[in-house]
Parts: C-alpha cells; structure tokens; sequence
C-alpha cells in the first residue's frame, strides 16, 4: 500500500509493535475502511454466518469422512498419531514461538527454546520467523484500518466488500504486492544472529517438516505405501490444516464472535470459541488485541489455551523467564461494561 510506505509505525520498547503512534486515517464512509458505529459493528445476518460456518466445517468433515472411508487402506493409525504430533509440535512453535514470544514479547526464552521454538514454528509451512513476525505485528499497529495486512474490512462493511474481505483475510493477502519491511517492525530480530540463521533455513525446514513424516512411515510400516500416506496425512494434510487454522483467526477472528474486552477503536478482534483447541488458544482473540503481551488469551473461565499451558511448563522448567500472566485487575479495566 502507498499509504503504509509514507508513514511509520512507532514500536513499544522491546519491539512488540503493539503500539500505534501514528494518527488514524480519517474515514468518511466510502473508503474501503469506513467508520462504523460499535453498535452496528456484527451485525452480521444469519444466513451470512450460516455460510461461512459451512465453509470453514467442510474441509474438516470431508477429512473425517476420509478417514473413515479410507482405514486401513489408504490412512492407518501410525498416519494418524505421526499427524496429531507434527500439528501440535509446529502449531505450538507458531503460537508459542512466533506469536506470544518472539512477536509481543509475552515471555523471554533463553537460546536453545528460543532457536527450537522458531524452527517448528517454520516447519508449519507460514514463512519465514522474521517475515512473520514483522507482518503480525504491522497487524497490530493498524488493525482492521489502511496498513493492516489482512483485515476482512479493507473493501469496506458493505455485504459484497465484506464477503471479499473475508477472502482477502484469510489467503488473498498472501499473493498481495504489498509487503511490510523486517526492517521496519522486526529490527530486533533481524539483530539477532540466530533468529537470522533460522529465517535463511526456512525452505530446508519446510522441506525437514515433509521428510519426517516420510522417513518415519517408511521406518515403522517398512513399505513405500507406508511412507506415502505417512507424508500425505501427517505432511500435506497436517501442513494445510494447521494453516488454514491460522488464516482463520486473521478472517474470521475478526468478523464472527464475541467482544467481551475493548480494543482500539475500529479493531473488531472477536472471541471464536470453535476454533479454540485446533489454534492451541489463538480464537480467543478479542483479549490478546485488548492486551497484546499477555501470555495467555483465554482468560474467563472454560477458555482452552493449550499454548498458555505450554508456556507454563516451559517456565517451570526454566526454559523461558519473565512470563507476561494475566493481571486480573488490569483485565477488568479492560472489560465492556
């Protein structure tokens, strides 16, 4: 975007990027990001809920009744398991390692997490550490107006430029011109020799991340049948549905669900409590946009976060330090009334 090469986005201390000191764009109700009254900000038609829910749930059941159609053929239970580990071991280096450390800064890992956190969070197939980083965090100075990457609103709140919007969020932006500068958002990562070492690794990762799958089918069924559906599921499938996951919370997390916190004004992050267990805790995202360094984002109760619990065990463990909890009072100030 021309608008986001003239102006600069000002980064908190430590590089979080979670701070936007630059004025907002005025909106005049025709621009693709147009002022919209809270009031009137989800209401959303049935039917137009009813359509995306459709979308998201149709890969998933279609992968279920694969399963059931294909075992013992075509998908066996090493397929199955070797998929559930690689999914958590790269999600959680996503939302972990990229996301809650290296982005906002949630908690400080020492090297060794540090380095293992940001090679399986390449692993997923989402670019490269420093790329990542930068983009998201350009996403929290502007989010849902002119600069944000991926808001399902820059073709505005009408029906049509939102359902574009929505396609937009959730993978348009990624074949989009417009590309946002580690030097501007991500300096202190790309200070940081280590950190650079893994962003250059990024294509050897990713192909690390297909081998495994189908180096250990090959080693436990003893077969190239075996070796091929261990790479399909727990390589291809697992990769495409983590991402998609991930996509989801950009779209959908922003348009579809609650708004128990305040945001900045015009940011519409929202709570999608379905998406919850397969993004490890990411869904509840309305509370990591009213408090972006907090190390855990599902903060009511009967909010499942399994990255919050990762990062707990990694502390008891004295792997990360100076671990970012929720402050109940500083929640409250942020509460809706």
């Amino acid at each position: 975007m021309a608008l986001t090469d003239r102006r600069t986005a000002s980064l908190s201390p430590g590089g979080t990027g979670t701070e936007d000191r630059v004025a907002p764009t005025p909106y005049d109700g025709v621009s693709p990001f147009p002022r919209v009254d809270p009031a009137d900000r989800h209401r959303v038609p049935r039917w137009q809920l009813a359509a995306t829910a459709v979308v998201v749930a149709f890969p998933l059941l279609a992968l279920a009744i694969a399963v059931g159609w294909l075992w013992g053929s075509l998908v066996g239970p090493i397929d199955v398991i070797l998929a559930a580990v690689l999914y958590c071991v790269t999600g959680l280096g996503v939302t972990v390692g990229f996301h809650r450390g290296l982005t906002h800064g949630s908690f400080t890992p020492n090297r060794p997490a540090k380095i293992a956190m940001a090679v399986a969070g390449s692993m997923s197939f989402q670019g490269d550490v420093i790329g990542w980083v930068a983009t998201h965090r350009r996403h929290h100075a502007f989010t849902d107006r002119p600069g944000d990457p991926h808001s399902p609103f820059r073709f505005g709140t009408s029906l049509t430029g939102e359902l574009r919007g929505l396609v937009h969020a959730h993978i348009g932006w990624l074949f989009s011109s417009d590309i946002t500068p580690p030097a501007r958002y991500a300096p202190d990562l790309l200070a940081d020799p280590d950190l650079r070492a893994v962003s250059r690794a990024f294509p050897w990762l990713c192909i690390l991340s297909l081998a495994l799958p189908l180096g250990v089918g090959w080693a436990v069924g003893g077969t190239l049948h075996g070796a091929l559906t261990a790479l399909v599921w727990a390589g291809l499938v697992r990769v495409a549905l983590l991402q998609h996951v991930t996509w989801s919370v950009n779209s959908l997390c922003h348009m579809i669900g609650r708004r128990p916190f305040r945001t900045r004004r015009h940011d519409r992050a929202t709570n999608l409590w379905p998406l919850a267990l397969l993004s490890f805790g990411e869904s509840w995202h309305n509370l990591h946009h009213a408090d972006p360094t907090c190390a855990r984002h599902g903060v009511d109760r009967h909010q499942i976060d399994p990255t919050a619990a990762a990062i707990r065990l990694l502390e008891r463990l004295g792997w990360v330090r100076n671990v970012h909890w929720p402050v109940p009072g500083r929640l409250e100030t942020r509460r809706q009334a």
